[in-house]
């Protein structure tokens, strides 16, 4: 509470509701309150007790949808006027809590993305990363950092340069040959008590997922998993969209209040950087004083789960996919005689593969794979969000379907409405006749 020179309480006046505003929100404004003065109403709005309320602010604060202001009496305004006027001229008055966030979240600066390797091999999801932190680096100002973990892999470091990095923090040491959650643990959160990145990004891979989540608890900050989109406000909050609700509504999320921020993004989601070799940066050299002899996890042998005949349909630049429409297993050798004929493979909607159709590996969607191909064709697929969340992003969207009215049409580049029995066989067979006449052509030209 601030005073006037002489003497004069500033008053705070009282919470009120503004009418329309409530969302419900699960009542953040009564759990904030700290003097017992909001009671919620059985439709989930909060009612202020005028009596209770010392118009602390914070409910306003907490309030996701502003529908709280703080109202003043009219004596209360007079006395607001006299201390307005009497500061006239001088220092602004400033919120000291807010003045203290402001400065603990200013002594973080820096945009990271942990580069993947197994092995030596990075995981192309890194350069993703790189690409997309170099572009939220620019907006902050600041230096875009890999953080490069593991045994002999300094050569990872001058990788990340190739694709937009300006410096490289390389922890190399043979207790990190294989990935063990407890080891690269302690790795990256002495590197971030030491550095403070304000932005940390990693792929949302089964070892990113394992270890973004260990490294926000330890290091007491927010994580938000599997982002289709990143972005800057005009406070410096990184912009992580998602989607939620079943994958109904995409939800941006902001962590406003704790550093670093950190994201986990799905391979193929962001667009792959162009390489530009020769490129040079800083390569920082940090030892991480972990000892094999603490970790208690020990890798006897690694075991592939990846059979040499699986398909990867989240790096295949042709997909032929099929939906509900598809109507059994069997059909599913349409799509691929037309996948071969493109040199693509054939992937599936969640209904298709819920129904034994296709294996999940070829699952296309939000709890499937994410797909960039050059081409996609959907057979057969409504369109549900969960799915357009998958393959969005594909340089060219076909949707073969019945329904003119099927939402899979509001992304297409190109729609067929018709009998996928008829459309698909046709495709086939018109890309067979082009290839027979292809080499003919050749001569025909040459003289």
């Amino acid at each position: 509470m601030s005073e006037a020179q002489g003497g004069t309480k500033r008053p705070r006046g009282k919470a009120r509701l503004l009418e329309g505003r409530c969302i419900a929100c699960g009542g953040r404004c009564q759990s904030a309150c700290p003097v017992n003065a909001v009671e919620m109403t059985d439709g989930g709005e909060p009612e202020i007790v005028a009596a209770s309320c010392i118009g602390c602010v914070k409910c306003v604060k907490v309030c996701p949808a502003q529908a709280l202001e703080i109202v003043f009496t009219a004596g209360e305004r007079r006395i607001l006027e006299q201390l307005a006027g009497e500061r006239a001229g001088g220092e602004e008055e400033v919120d000291p809590e807010a003045r203290a966030l402001s400065e603990r979240l200013a002594a973080y600066r820096g945009v990271w993305v942990f580069v993947e390797q197994t092995e030596g091999e990075p995981a192309r999801v890194s350069w993703e990363l790189i690409g997309k932190g170099r572009e939220l680096a620019d907006a902050l100002g600041v230096p875009l950092s890999a953080v490069v973990v593991g045994s002999r892999v300094e050569e990872l470091c001058y990788e990340s340069f190739c694709y937009g990095a300006d410096q490289a923090y390389l922890v190399d040491e043979p207790v990190f040959r294989h990935y063990r959650t407890e080891a690269y643990l302690k790795a990256v959160c002495r590197l971030i008590e030491s550095y403070r990145p304000e932005i940390v990004l990693m792929g949302a891979t089964g070892l990113g997922r394992d270890l973004a989540g260990a490294v926000a608890t330890v290091v007491g900050t927010g994580l938000t998993a599997d982002c289709t989109g990143l972005g800057i406000d005009e406070r410096r909050n990184l912009m992580q969209t998602r989607p939620a609700f079943g994958g109904n509504i995409m939800a941006t999320i902001m962590c406003d209040k704790f550093r670093p921020q950190m994201a986990t993004v799905r391979p193929h989601v962001m667009a792959l950087p162009e390489r530009v070799a020769g490129s040079s940066g800083t390569v920082i050299r940090v030892r991480s004083k972990v000892r094999e002899e603490e970790i208690l996890t020990k890798v006897l042998e690694i075991v592939s789960d990846r059979s040499k005949d699986q398909v990867d349909v989240a790096g295949a630049e042709f997909i032929v996919s099929g939906g509900r429409g598809m109507m059994g297993k069997e059909n599913f050798v349409l799509l691929q005689e037309l996948a071969d004929e493109l040199g693509g493979v054939v992937g599936a909607s969640r209904s298709a593969v819920d129904a034994g159709w296709m294996p999940h590996e070829r699952q296309v969607g939000q709890t499937g794979k994410t797909v960039r191909p050059k081409i996609y064709i959907a057979c057969g697929i409504s369109g549900a969000i969960q799915h357009l969340v998958g393959m969005q992003d594909s340089d060219v969207i076909i949707a073969i379907n019945r329904d003119p009215e099927a939402p899979i049409f509001e992304v297409a580049h190109l729609g067929i409405v018709g009998d996928l029995f008829e459309v698909v066989p046709a495709l086939t067979e018109r890309l067979r006749s082009l290839k027979q006449k292809a080499p003919e052509t050749a001569v025909c030209s040459n003289g």
